[in-house]
This record gives structure tokens, C-alpha cells and sequence, in this order.
């Protein structure tokens, strides 16, 4: 879908009343292209805390390069500060110390990331106060930075310093070009032990994966991705889209299954197709998601039941199914896709809303049971992301949600793919739990 504002922006009348009128000015986001370099320009690091060995490791194991001194004739693409060795509130001027000098010497669509210590985990009182405190910073910092930039939090436990490489790695990439705002934490839940991954540029190599809705789409950009990626993927989708689903799978060589996820035997019908086609699964992608607005005073049961089903109760009984009959591979993913609107609500879709909350619910419950196969558990929630449904939202309503963001745009549907792709990557074992904002830092429930 054309955003035509974002065109007329680009061009020199454009650029003129924004400057004068004080418009929103979305710059135009550097998002990955497969062949090309997963790290892009120089990244500075600074900090001295636990995570800041693996973090120098993991950026130069994905072929960045990397200042652990500030050079005054740098544009720098990234910067990492590790702040988990703030035990104060008064040692939180490290982060100023540090920030302030640089921010003026940044690339376009910079990535900033912020490493703390889980503040639960944290040594003492004023320590955990400190890195709580690191949520608000970043939060601010990513609603300054400007010229398309990202800044997140990363969160790790003591015992998981060695697992944040595929996360850092993803959010100093142009992989992460909408996902800004964002606490990611990580965690020693899962005890696999990592998996060597042969070919960075196909991490997903010999992994099977199942992708609901996945004819049109955010849904076929996920299979996309994930086959970019390397996996073989096994689309599903209902009859009607049976055509589609079909060419797809085709070009991507991969797997269909055609049927509806709501249905009493499809949990059934599912794991039967994995263990005998492909023994197995590695990811499980429940993106399958329907609509049917109304405000509640003028909404029937069908509208209701149909949306909460789809979109909520289909996930859990197929995540059920396969976790109970061990179809799902030790280091596995199970990835659910929730939504803005089950974090901050909208009016005319208290059952959509619903639904999508219920997902992230559905994280929470089902990590400790997935750990216990060494499996993980994680959620996107996409904001306003340019799709068929979102172009027939009203006009105003479409500015709105394009523009009440840190960026001033819409997301593109391999947004949402690139974030479910890191939390399948093999090395993304340590975390879990997490629901990632897809929303360019939206400001509706911030």
C-alpha cells in the first residue's frame, strides 16, 4: 500500500512544509536485503559490565565492526552501552556520560541498544532500582533519536550473558527497522544447549517450520523469510485460500495443509502431517487471525466466538497437541502473533482486542510446560502494519495509525517476519517469554 505522504516528503515542496509547519517528516527505513551484510557500518560500544565480552563477540561474529573508543570523524550505525554494572541510581550519569557526545554523530536509521541485569536478579535494592530505571530511558531516548533510529533494552540474567548474541544481533541490524521501544529479556529458562549454525545467512537450515494463515499477507512473508532463512516450511491456510497457498508453497518448495485451525481434528490432523511428512517440528508460527468489528452493543455471538476462536483457542489446542505428543523438537520455537490492540484497545473491537490479549496470556502460560521440552515461547504484536486489511481502514483513521509513532510511517509485513525469524533462530534459545512490539514505538499504549 502506497503511503503517499511519506512520497510527498521526499521531494523538495515536501520537505519545505514540513520544515516550516512542523509535519511529521517519516524517514525512509533501511531494511534487510538477503545477500547483503546482516551488520552495516560501525558500531561503539561502551560500559563495563558482564555483558559487554559476549555483546564485542557477538558483533563480531556477525561481521560488524566495532569502537570500543569514540573516533570524532565516525558516523556510527550502532551503539551498544552496557549498563548492568550500574549498582545506583546515582551511577545512571554513565548513561549521559556516554550517550550525549555521540548522539550528534549518527548514521541514518541508527540501531542503540542498552544491556542490563534482569532487575529482579539484580544484587541489592539500589541496583535493582537502577535497572529498572534503564525502561525509561531507552523508552525516551527512542522517541528523541530521530532520522529513522531504533534504541531497545536488553535484559539478561546473570547466568544468560552467554545467550544474547542472536538478539543483539538482530536489534543492531537493519532486520529490526520497526521495532523500537522494545524490553527484551533473556534468560537461562531453557537448557539447550546452543546450536552451532553453520551458515549465518541460513541460521534456520534443516529446521522444519509451520506457519498458520500463511497464503497472503504478513502470513506469506513469514514463509518467505523463514525459507529465506533456510527452513522448510509447512503452510497452512483454509480451503478458500487453498490456490494461493498452493503457488506458494511451490515456489518456496515447502509443504501445505489446507484446513480450518478451528475445527475439532485439526490439532489432530496437524501433528499427524508433521511427524509422518517431516517427523517433526522445529517452529510453530500461529499467525492465522481474523476480524469481525462491531462495538460491543451491537455485537452477537457469532461475531464474538468466531474471532476469539481463530485467533485465540485454535493456537492453544494446537500448541497442546503438539507439546503432548512430543512433535515439536527439543530447541524448538513457539511463536504466537498478538497485537497492539490487546495492549492498548479499540473501539468497535473489544473481541479482537480480547483475542490478542489472550495471546500474550497464552506466552505466560505456556513457557514453563515448553521449557520443560526445551522449547521457547514468544509473541509479536504488530502495530499499524500496511496490509490488505489495514487499506481499508478509513482514511483518517489510516493516518492516524501511520503516524502516531516514533517514526511517522506504517511497518511493512516483513517487519513482523524478521522479528518472528530471530526469536526461531537457533541461537535465540535464551529467550522466552517475551511479547516484541512490532509498531515503530507506537504511542498508543506506551
Amino acid at each position: 500500500m502506497v503511503d503517499r505522504y511519506q512520497r510527498l516528503t521526499g521531494t523538495s515542496v515536501g520537505r519545505l512544509l514540513v520544515k516550516n509547519l512542523g509535519l511529521p517528516d517519516p524517514v525512509r527505513l533501511q531494511r534487510y536485503q538477503a545477500g547483503q551484510p546482516v551488520l552495516v557500518g560501525t558500531t561503539l560500544t561502551g560500559g563495563a559490565g558482564m555483558l559487554l565480552p559476549p555483546a564485542l563477540a557477538a558483533i563480531t561474529a556477525a561481521g560488524g565492526d566495532v569502537h570500543t573508543a569514540r573516533m570524532h570523524d565516525v558516523r556510527y550505525a550502532g551503539l551498544v552501552f552496557d549498563a548492568s554494572a550500574i549498582e545506583s541510581p546515582a551511577g545512571l550519569v554513565a548513561l549521559r556520560d556516554f550517550f550525549t557526545p555521540v548522539l550528534r554523530s549518527l548514521a541514518r536509521c541508527p540501531h542503540v541498544v542498552v544491556l542490563g541485569t534482569t532487575p529482579e536478579r539484580a544484587g541489592s535494592v539500589p541496583a535493582r532500582i537502577a535497572q529498572r530505571a534503564l525502561d525509561g530511558f531507552t523508552r525516551s531516548l527512542g522517541k528523541e533519536i530521530g532520522r529513522g533510529g531504533t534504541v531497545q533494552l536488553v535484559y539478561a540474567d546473570p547466568d544468560a550473558a552467554d545467550r544474547i548474541g542472536s538478539t543483539l544481533e538482530f536489534l543492531l541490524s537493519p532486520k529490526s527497522a520497526y521495532v523500537s521501544g522494545q524490553v527484551v529479556r533473556v534468560s537461562a529458562t531453557v537448557q539447550t544447549p546452543q546450536h552451532r549454525v553453520a551458515d549465518p545467512t541460513t541460521p534456520l537450515a534443516g529446521k522444519v517450520a509451520l506457519v498458520t494463515g500463511a497464503a497472503r499477507g504478513i502470513g506469506e512473508a513469514i514463509v518467505r523469510t523463514l525459507h529465506r532463512d533456510g527452513a522448510t516450511v509447512v503452510g497452512v491456510d483454509v480451503p478458500q485460500a487453498a490456490d494461493g497457498l498452493i503457488r506458494l508453497m511451490q515456489v518456496l518448495s515447502g509443504d501445505h495443509l489446507t484446513l480450518d485451525i478451528t475445527a475439532v481434528d485439526a490439532p489432530q490432523r496437524l501433528a499427524r502431517a508433521l511427524q509422518e511428512r517431516h517427523s517433526g517440528v522445529d517452529i510453530v508460527v500461529h499467525n492465522a487471525g481474523i476480524t469481525r468489528d462491531k462495538k460491543l452493543a451491537n455485537m452477537d455471538e457469532r461475531r464474538w466466538s468466531s474471532v476469539i476462536d481463530v485467533n485465540l483457542v485454535a493456537p492453544q489446542r494446537i500448541t497442546a497437541q503438539l507439546l503432548d505428543a512430543e512433535i515439536i523438537n527439543p530447541n524448538g520455537r513457539i511463536i504466537g502473533v498478538a497485537s497492539i490492540a490487546g495492549i492498548a484497545g479499540n473501539v468497535g473491537q473489544t473481541n479482537y482486542a480480547a483475542s490478542k490479549a489472550g495471546v500474550i496470556g497464552f506466552v505466560d502460560a505456556t513457557v514453563a510446560e515448553a521449557a520443560e521440552h526445551d522449547v521457547t515461547v514468544n509473541a509479536v504484536a504488530p502495530g499499524f502494519i500496511e496490509t490488505q486489511m489495514t487499506a481499508a481502514v478509513p482514511l483518517m483513521l489510516r493516518e492516524a495509525g501511520r503516524r502516531m509513532n516514533s517514526m511517522s510511517q506504517g511497518g511493512q509485513p516483513v517487519d513482523v517476519a524478521e522479528a518472528i525469524a530471530w526469536f526461531a533462530n537457533p541461537g535465540s534459545y535464551g529467550v522466552t517469554g517475551n511479547v516484541v512490539r512490532v509498531c515503530g514505538q507506537s504511542l498508543l499504549g506506551a
